[in-house]
């Protein structure tokens, strides 16, 4: 089915909302979805791997700094989603690169880690040169790499299929570079450890979003409607709220 770019975001709001997310999270959840289905990475698929485990990040532990110096940090996550976790990593590699030039934030226990594409592009726009790298899977291995040049308004993003062996300290982690001095850029070599290597320019992810933005976006039936199931719970709440309002006038 076919929706608007407004019609999915409110939805992703109220279904966020719903699930526990705090106020600003569920807008920045919101807009990492979108960010990636409307520039063609496939972002609703993403929100479709994730969507049955959301409910539970807010049972689990917030981020916590497990080392830091002046130009390195370690995070875990706990287990969380890069929806609610990823932005302030970003940030604090923002910071520290502002500070002294160039900075390194790893962090571990986090799921979902596409979702970072919208925070380097937040921090690119900001000035500051950003790139990220993380791997996926436990059976095949898959790398992915993204970044963004200072005052550029798009990343390019690059993935490859591995023969590496998975490494259980690398699992669900994700290395981010921060600096104000050098230009990253990142892409996935086609060398012989690598198969299926798809690269994607920042052209290419600016061309995306016109066609959505023309043209809305396709979304799966059931998807839609499990959206809307889990979003229906913050319309009942504020009906429950307020008839009690009214009721106490």
């Amino acid at each position: 089915m076919h929706v608007s770019m407004i019609e999915l975001k409110a939805a992703l709001r109220r279904c966020f909302e719903a699930t526990g997310y705090f106020v600003g999270n569920y807008e920045d959840a919101a807009n990492m979805i979108l960010w990636l289905e409307k520039h063609g990475l496939n972002g609703l698929a993403e929100l479709q791997r994730a969507l049955p485990y959301i409910d539970k990040d807010s049972d689990k532990p917030l981020s916590t700094v497990i080392y830091e110096d002046s130009t390195s940090a370690i995070i875990d996550s706990h287990g969380r989603s890069a929806l609610n976790s990823i932005a302030a990593s970003v940030d604090l590699a923002h910071a520290k690169a502002l500070e002294t030039g160039i900075a390194t934030v790893t962090v571990h226990n986090c799921h979902n880690r596409m979702f970072i594409l919208k925070a380097l592009t937040d921090c690119g726009r900001r000035g500051i040169s950003v790139a990220a790298y993380w791997q996926n899977g436990s059976q095949t291995v898959t790398e992915h790499t993204a970044a963004i040049k200072a005052g550029e308004r798009y990343p390019s993003y690059s993935e490859a299929t591995t023969s590496l062996s998975v490494n259980e300290d690398d699992k669900q982690a994700l290395t981010i570079i921060c600096s104000s001095r050098v230009d990253l850029t990142s892409s996935l070599q086609h060398s012989k450890g690598n198969r299926n290597a798809r690269y994607i320019s920042a052209e290419e992810i600016a061309l995306n979003k016109e066609h959505s933005v023309d043209f809305g976006i396709d979304i799966d039936e059931a998807l839609w409607a499990d959206i809307n199931r889990i979003g229906a719970g913050v319309l009942v709440e504020n009906s429950e709220r307020s008839r009690m309002g009214a009721g106490g006038r």
